[in-house]
């Protein structure tokens, strides 16, 4: 069984491997540039300094997935709405630790006086709006054409759940 809990900096690695995977083979993302294990380290850092949860999924020692959270826009208007990143190993998927990890997050959001998160979910990622909607997020907007990658322009579609 995995357990879910506070990343650290010796998770990098592990974190940039998956994430990694998806920016270079997938839509689910729209970034092209790999991530570092160097920046991932320090985007925990910072996250976890200004209150913000970035978690993981742990099974004996392997990082099978993450899931972090940061603020949706700019500004003091935005303050309470925070928008979350979420992605697992290939091996992870179908066992029920996307749920396990957004749910954390979700508690952690709300302890901290979050009022709605937001994903930010490529439209080709049918599975990614699913398993969205399945924890209780609404589609509130879709982006036609608000990402290009592989020589495609791509929809994005936002998802939000009030805490």
């Amino acid at each position: 069984m995995a357990v879910i809990r506070d990343a650290c900096a010796e998770d990098a690695e592990a974190i940039a491997a998956i994430w990694n995977q998806i920016i270079r083979d997938t839509t689910v993302t729209f970034t092209t540039s790999e991530k570092t294990s160097a920046s991932i380290a320090a985007d925990i850092a910072a996250r976890q300094a200004a209150g913000r949860g970035f978690l993981v999924a742990e099974h004996q020692g392997t990082v099978l997935g993450m899931a972090c959270y940061g603020p949706f826009r700019a500004g003091p208007g935005y303050r309470m709405t925070m928008e979350h990143t979420i992605y697992l190993s290939e091996a992870a998927k179908g066992q029920g630790l996307g749920r396990q990890l957004l749910q954390a997050l979700e508690r952690h959001a709300r302890t901290a006086g979050h009022h709605v998160l937001i994903g930010a979910v490529s439209g080709e990622n049918a599975a990614g709006i699913s398993f969205h909607k399945a924890l209780g997020y609404a589609e509130v907007g879709r982006l036609p054409d608000a990402g290009h990658k592989f020589g495609r322009f791509l929809d994005m579609v936002l998802l939000q759940k009030t805490l």
